[in-house]
């Protein structure tokens, strides 16, 4: 399975409140957990809609900010990792041919 195939969804319950410049927080209100987000994570947050693969979100991050380092997509699979792990996102898996 490559970054290609996982379409990171955000969780429907999850509350998304942006701050000032372009911060956010994330709340479960079922948990009580809350999560802050940089512009970059509520930007990454944004796309999470089951149709961006992680890819096609690291493009749209190089597209919109400057001076992104050459890690940013394993930066990034382990952010929406640690989204998916805290309940905040899931994973949708396209198989290969179909999406």
């Amino acid at each position: 399975m490559t970054n290609a195939d996982i379409k990171p969804v955000q969780n429907p319950q999850i509350i998304f409140r942006e701050e000032f410049d372009d911060w956010a927080i994330l709340f479960d209100p079922d948990t009580g957990e809350a999560y802050g987000l940089n512009p970059t994570g509520a930007w990454v947050w944004k796309l999470l809609d089951g149709k961006n693969s992680i890819e096609e979100i690291c493009e749209s991050i190089r597209g919109a900010f400057s001076d992104v380092p050459a890690g940013s997509p394993a930066e990034i699979t382990t952010f929406i990792d640690e989204l998916v792990e805290k309940g905040f996102a899931g994973q949708d898996v396209t198989p290969h041919g179909t999406g």
